[in-house]
C-alpha cells in the first residue's frame, strides 16, 4: 500500500504540556482517534501511546511519543521498524510556527525549520522522506507578541487561535481518506482549497 500507514502526533507529554501550542499534534492525532474509533494505550516497547484506527478500508497505527518532543524519533522508529512502515507511509502532525492558526500544509520531505521533533525523526528514520501535516499556531512576532519562541510554543493560545487551529484541524481530518489511500494530490488540493 503506498498511502498512509502511521500517523504520528507531536508533542509534549504530561498534563502540563495538554493545552500548549507546541502539543497541536497531539491535539490531531486524538482527533483522528475520536473521528475513527481509536483507543489510545500505553506502549513503552514503542516509547508511546499508541492506538488503531480504520479510515476508509485500512488499518492505520496512531502514535503519540512519550519521550518530549527533541527524542520523538525514538518513538517513531520504533513503530515503523516494528511493523515495517517506510518513511513515505508515515504523517507526522506538528505545529508550525511560519503558518498562521487557520492555515494548514500537507507535504512530503523538506527541512525541520527547527522543529527539534522533525529533525530527531528524520535523524532516526535516516532521511526526511516522511509527510508532515504542517498545523499553523503562528509565531510571536506575526501575532504582534514580544515573547520568545521558546515560551510561546509552550503556552495556550486565546481563544480565537485555539477555535482557528481547531478549525484547521477538522479540514485536515477530511482529507484523511485521501492519504491514507494512496492519493496524495486529492488529499493536498482539497486541504490547501478553501471551501
Amino acid at each position: 500500500m503506498n498511502g498512509i500507514r502511521m500517523i504520528v502526533g507531536l508533542g509534549n507529554p504530561g498534563p502540563e504540556h495538554e493545552e500548549d501550542r507546541h502539543n497541536a499534534g497531539f491535539w490531531f492525532v486524538e482527533a483522528v482517534a475520536r473521528a475513527h474509533g481509536g483507543s489510545f494505550s500505553n506502549e513503552t516497547k514503542f516509547f508511546g501511546r499508541v492506538a488503531r484506527a480504520r479510515i476508509g478500508h485500512e488499518q492505520v497505527w496512531l502514535l503519540e511519543p512519550t519521550t518530549y518532543m527533541n527524542r520523538s524519533g525514538l518513538a517513531v522508529a520504533a513503530l515503523a521498524g516494528f511493523y515495517r512502515i517506510a518513511p513515505e507511509q508515515i504523517l507526522v502532525a506538528h505545529d508550525e510556527l511560519d503558518l498562521l492558526p487557520g492555515q494548514v500544509k500537507l507535504k512530503q520531505g523538506g527541512g525541520s525549520a527547527g522543529h527539534n521533533g522533525l529533525k530527531d525523526i528524520t535523524a532516526r528514520l535516516g532521511g526526511p522522506g516522511f509527510w508532515r501535516l504542517r498545523l499553523g499556531i503562528g509565531h510571536p512576532r506575526s501575532l504582534q507578541l514580544n515573547q520568545q519562541v521558546a515560551d510561546f510554543v509552550l503556552h495556550r493560545p486565546g481563544r480565537d487561535d485555539r477555535q482557528a487551529i481547531d478549525e484547521q484541524i477538522d479540514r485536515a481530518l477530511a482529507c484523511l481518506p485521501d492519504a491514507v489511500a494512496g492519493h496524495f494530490e486529492a488529499a493536498t488540493m482539497k486541504l490547501h482549497t478553501r471551501g
